[in-house]
């Protein structure tokens, strides 16, 4: 799609805006906490953004978050074997280095890693309550790393006063057990939450076994999330809140990728940690937080040239202050500042090598809103020790000009500054400068009532400085450019039977792309995706979906379907049977790497 075809595109969809069309009152109520500096309803947020509840995720009974968030549209997935298996997403064409991923409020992306980029293999369901998607360059809010978007999950919480608990128990193929527990309390001023979860299994080769490999590649987690906090009696609120995973996953060799040997496997330790207080102090609402990540990942084995036994550990420790407060009826006032340290270490038969960084980060948000427009300017500065000062900017604009219809438009600027690796590992180089980029989009949505609705977005963005690997890590000339559409339905075919759809079109340009450098758009051209949810008896519930992938740089097309049915027993207790790769698809995430064949897991989940 050209460019001057996608403005043409932009135009016919605002055109589609026309009073001769039925007006249907209703209200929407969900919240999204991670769009602006403040929460706001779905209905009037002016970036793109998706919302996925722990409910949805239920009823197709994913262990890995990745293949739910493979059907949502604008995101790509790009798998490396079974579940643990190091494994990456593209929102947008933007890969995992330009995406930001939060889980509750706490940064997990990797600082030991060649790329600031977050591991989505092993992020499992159990204890995610809500997932937030924000697309297209988000860095005044969130600050290096978001060209592409921020993800935002947040853990199971109390909500309501009295003791709940939860349990998951699974086995299926591949030799899988899985299993999670969780408990939820809230009485008077103090409630906590608190999940832990386990999974083994035997998976299969990571090096694709059409390719003639037949070792498999096994997993085994285990995690804890917690979550506290209490009310004060002057209405202020303290909490704490965090995670801990433990994680051994089998891999094998690279370069060339084969199971030639049985010794390739890594020893994980994940770990995070946030306290926060919220209090008022006259008209100004304020939030002060401290937050602790560390990864220390162990891997040991061999290639064509040696051992390869290396230990990377990396940290991340940040402080941060959020105010806000109303200027008047239709104008709030947010800002805050941010202060982030950020180190690595890497060890073993690789060599010796470190390095370490801090940026400083203030910004300001004004939100305009009115009965019928939400404006909402944002900027930010931030000062990188290695790097000095860089500032960027977003506007958004939620436009209503009927009841039942929504035009969402926003503008942004972003940057990527280098990893740590990217400057002082092996290849690195120090002097390299970061990466901007630009974006801009526009959507419009027509509601027929709060659960069923029309919606299409135009996107463009561009980046320069492109950090590449010519061997050492260096900034290209040229810009990369990506663009395309996203379409989205949701239709209710009956009392009891829905379809949920999308459609992402996405084209991009690379001035240094060669026939063997295609990583940074290596994302389908075509990406379709279909659900279909209902009730079959009082009892008895089932969802089938179906993805296809097209249009791919250097890997064949595919289609994949899976299909649960799940079965009320009793009131707090379902069984469930998920059926994974349906129709028994042979086909590629990531080149080389295989994936699952068809696959039967069955379960039971109760709630008491």
């Amino acid at each position: 799609m050209s460019r001057s075809l996608l403005l043409a595109s932009l135009a016919a969809t605002t055109m589609l805006v026309h009073p001769a069309f039925a007006q249907v009152a209703f209200e929407l109520d969900e919240i999204i906490v991670s769009g602006n500096l403040d929460e706001t309803t779905l209905e009037r947020i002016g970036v793109t953004a998706s919302v996925v509840t722990r409910e949805t995720l239920e009823q197709t009974a994913e262990v890995r978050a990745i293949d739910f968030l493979a059907r949502l549209p604008g995101i790509d997935v790009r798998g490396r074997g079974a579940v643990g298996g190091l494994s990456s997403i593209t929102i947008r064409g933007a890969g995992q280095n330009y995406v930001r991923v939060l889980v509750d409020g706490i940064d997990v992306s990797d600082p030991s890693g060649p790329q600031m980029a977050y591991d989505f293999g092993s992020l499992r369901t159990a204890d995610i309550d809500r997932i937030e998607v924000l697309r297209g360059g988000q860095s005044a809010l969130y600050g290096s790393e978001s060209i592409g978007g921020v993800i935002n999950i947040t853990t199971r919480r109390a909500i309501e006063e009295g003791t709940a608990q939860f349990l998951t128990l699974e086995a299926g193929s591949y030799g899988t057990v899985n299993a999670s527990y969780g408990i939820t309390n809230r009485v008077g001023a103090f409630d906590y939450a608190l999940t832990a979860s386990t999974i083994k299994t035997d998976g299969f080769s990571a090096a694709d076994e059409n390719d003639g490999n037949t070792e498999a590649d096994g997993y085994d987690a285990k995690r804890l999330s917690f979550a506290a906090g209490y009310d004060l009696a002057n209405g202020a609120r303290v909490g704490l809140n965090g995670f801990v995973e433990d994680s051994t996953a089998e891999f094998d060799e690279q370069f060339p990728l084969v199971d030639g040997t049985t010794d390739e496997y890594t020893d994980n330790r994940v770990q995070g940690l946030r306290a926060y207080a919220e209090f008022q102090t006259g008209a100004v609402a304020n939030e002060i937080a401290l937050t602790y990540y560390n990864i220390n990942r162990k891997s040991f084995g061999s290639t064509v040239w040696g051992t390869a036994n290396v230990v990377y550990d990396g940290e991340r420790v940040g402080a941060s202050y959020l105010g806000q407060m109303a200027l008047s009826n239709a104008v709030d006032l947010r800002f805050g500042a941010d202060h982030t340290i950020e180190s690595y270490d890497q060890s073993g038969d690789y060599g010796l090598s470190s390095g370490e960084y801090d940026m400083t980060g203030v910004f300001a948000e004004l939100a305009y809103e009115t009965a019928g427009l939400d404006l909402v300017g944002t900027v930010r500065h931030d000062e990188h020790s290695e790097y000095g000062g860089f500032t960027t900017g977003r506007v958004a604009v939620n436009w209503r000009p009927a009841q039942d219809w929504t035009v969402r438009a926003s503008a942004a600027s972003s940057f990527r500054a280098p990893s740590l690796y990217e400057l002082y590992g092996p290849y690195g180089d120090p002097a390299m400068v970061p990466e901007e980029s630009r974006s801009v989009d526009l959507g419009i949505e027509r509601r027929f009532d709060p659960d069923n609705f029309i919606r299409a977005t135009a996107f463009y963005s561009e980046t320069d400085n492109l950090i590449d690997f010519p061997f050492p890590y260096a900034n290209v000339p040229g810009t990369v450019t990506r663009q395309g559409v996203e379409l989205e339905a949701g239709i209710a075919l009956s009392e009891a039977w829905r379809m949920d759809a999308s459609y992402t079109y996405v084209e991009g340009t690379n001035p240094v792309l060669t026939a063997g450098n295609a990583w940074n758009l290596e994302f389908p051209e075509h990406d379709l995706s279909l659900t279909l949810t209902g009730d079959l008896s009082d009892r008895l519930s089932a969802a089938f979906t179906v993805q296809h992938a097209a249009g791919r740089q250097v890997l064949a097309d595919y289609t994949v379907a899976n299909t649960t049915i799940s079965y009320d027993v009793t009131d707090g207790i379902e069984a469930y049977l998920r059926v994974e790769n349906l129709f028994d698809e042979e086909y590629q995430l990531t080149s080389g790497y295989g994936t699952s064949d068809r696959a039967i897991y069955a379960g039971i989940r109760a709630e008491f």
